[in-house]
C-alpha cells in the first residue's frame, strides 16, 4: 500500500521554475527524448510500479517523465539529503503528477523515512543511487523481495555494496549495474563528475585553482575526471591511491602520486572520490596547513571523518561562507569543510551536465524495459546488455552530428575468422 504522506516537497510554488529547468535539460538530452517518444507509442512499462531513490534534479525529472510516458506508476525519493533541487521536485508533483518525497537539507532521520515510503509503494522495479533502497528492502522488507523483479544501480558506491551482498549470499533479487555500462562510467563518471565537482568547488569557495595544490583521493573514473579538470584549471594535482595499477596509471598520466600522509602536509584543497570510509582522518587533519579546504565527491558522507575532526576542534564556525564550515583546532589552524562532507557537485552546484546524463538515464530507462521483458532473471549483479550500450552510443553520436565507419563484409569476416592471418 502506497504511503499516504506522499507527496512531500518543500514548496509547490517552485514548480514553474523546476519545469523550465527540466525543459532546458531535456533539450540537451536527445537520446532520452528518442526513448521517451518510443515509450509514448509502445508503453513498455504499462502497469509497472517503479520506486526510485535518486538525486532529485532537473535531469532526473526528465528521466521520470520518460518512465511515466512508458506507462510506469512512479514514486521518487531523494538519495542524498543535500542533492535535492526543490524546484525539480515541485515540478514533478505539480506539473507531472508524480509522487515525490524529497526536501533539500533533510536530517538523517527524516531522510530515511521516504525510503521506506518508496518500498511501501510495492515496486516491481527499483532504481537506486547508492543501494539504499535495495539494502533497506533486504533488511526490513524481506516479505516483499519476491515481488521485486529487478533493481537498477546507478553509482560505483552502490555497485560495490551490491557485489558485497552477492559475495556474502545476501542478495535476493537480480540487479543491473547501470553504473558499469560503458556509456555511463566512461562519460558520466569521468566528464560529468569531473566538470560538476570543479564547478561545486569554485561555487563554494571562489578560490583560484591555478597554482594551488589539489589532492585527489582515488583514481577511478571519477577521480580521473576530477584530476584532469583540476589540471586543466592550472592546479598542481596530487593523486593518492591504494590500488597499485591505478596509482601507476596516474603517474603515467603525469600526476604526482604519494600517500595521503605526505599529501596532507602540502595540499591546499582535498577531494575524496573513493567510495570508502575515513579516507581523510585524524592523522591527516593533524598535518594539514592552516586554511586547507576539504571536500568529498563520493556518494556517501563517510570519506572524510568529520566526527574525528569535530572532536579535534575547539570551535566550529558554521557557514563562514555558503557550504563552508570552519573547524578551528587548538593550535589556531582552520580546516574548512565543504558541503558538510556530502557530494560537493550536487550540494554546492547542479550536478552533472544534462548532456552526459542523457546517456546514463537512457541506459536506465532501457534497462527497466529490458528487465520486464526477461522471464525470471538470475539473482546476481548483471551487466548492462551490450545492445543497449551500443544503441545509446550510436544515438549520442548522431545527436552530436558525428559519423563513424562501418565494417566491410571482408573486414567483418576477417574479425570473425581464426584461419586468416599474416
Amino acid at each position: 500500500m502506497a504511503d499516504q504522506t506522499l507527496p512531500n516537497i518543500a514548496d509547490p510554488s517552485l514548480a514553474a521554475s523546476g519545469r523550465r529547468r527540466a525543459d532546458w535539460a531535456s533539450r540537451q538530452m536527445p537520446v532520452l527524448e528518442m526513448v521517451r517518444q518510443r515509450f509514448v507509442q509502445e508503453k513498455p512499462l504499462e502497469g509497472s510500479v517503479i520506486s526510485a531513490c535518486l538525486h532529485v534534479t532537473a535531469e532526473t525529472a526528465v528521466l521520470m517523465r520518460t518512465l511515466k510516458a512508458g506507462g510506469a506508476d512512479l514514486v521518487l525519493v531523494a538519495s542524498n539529503p543535500l542533492s535535492t533541487q526543490d524546484d525539480a521536485a515541485a515540478s514533478l508533483v505539480e506539473e507531472d503528477g508524480i509522487l515525490v518525497q524529497a526536501l533539500r537539507g533533510e536530517d538523517t532521520a527524516t531522510y530515511s523515512k521516504p525510503i521506506r515510503a518508496a518500498l511501501d509503494f510495492g515496486p516491481v522495479i527499483t532504481l537506486d543511487d547508492g543501494a539504499d533502497l535495495v539494502s533497506t528492502l533486504h533488511k526490513e522488507y524481506a516479505d516483499s523481495l519476491q515481488s521485486v523483479r529487478c533493481s537498477m544501480e546507478e553509482t560505483t558506491t552502490g555497485v560495490i555494496r551490491l557485489r558485497a551482498m552477492a559475495a556474502d549470499g545476501a542478495l535476493k533479487i537480480p540487479v543491473v549495474a547501470v553504473n558499469d555500462a560503458m556509456t555511463k562510467h566512461l562519460f558520466d563518471n569521468r566528464y560529468g563528475t569531473g566538470q560538476s565537482t570543479v564547478d561545486g568547488l569554485i561555487r563554494a569557495t571562489d578560490i583560484l585553482l591555478a597554482g594551488s595544490t589539489c589532492v585527489v583521493a582515488g583514481y577511478g573514473w571519477c577521480g580521473r575526471g576530477v584530476a584532469n579538470r583540476l589540471r586543466g584549471q592550472g592546479a598542481w594535482v596530487i593523486v593518492t591511491e591504494v590500488d597499485p595499477v591505478k596509482a601507476l596509471e596516474a603517474a603515467m598520466d603525469g600526476f604526482q602520486v604519494m600517500p595521503m600522509l605526505e599529501a596532507a602536509r602540502i595540499g591546499d584543497l582535498f577531494v575524496t572520490l573513493t567510495g570508502d570510509i575515513s579516507v581523510i582522518r585524524r592523522e591527516h587533519f593533524e598535518l594539514m596547513k592552516d586554511g586547507a579546504l576539504v571536500a568529498n565527491s563520493g556518494h556517501f558522507d563517510v570519506e572524510v571523518n568529520l566526527e574525528v575532526l569535530e572532536e579535534m576542534a575547539e570551535e566550529v564556525e558554521e557557514n563562514v561562507r555558503d557550504h563552508v564550515d570552519a573547524y578551528i583546532l587548538p593550535d589556531g589552524r582552520r580546516i574548512n569543510v565543504l558541503a558538510k562532507g556530502r557530494l560537493i557537485n550536487l550540494a554546492a552546484a547542479e550536478g552533472h551536465p544534462a548532456a552526459v546524463m542523457d546517456m546514463s538515464f537512457s541506459v536506465q530507462a532501457l534497462c527497466c524495459e529490458w528487465a520486464l521483458q526477461q522471464d525470471g532473471l538470475e539473482v546476481r549483479v548483471h551487466t548492462v546488455p551490450d545492445k543497449i550500450d551500443d544503441w545509446v552510443a550510436r544515438l549520442k553520436l548522431q545527436g552530436m552530428g558525428i559519423g563513424i565507419d562501418t565494417l566491410t563484409e571482408e573486414q567483418d569476416n576477417y574479425l570473425r575468422s581464426w584461419q586468416l592471418g599474416t
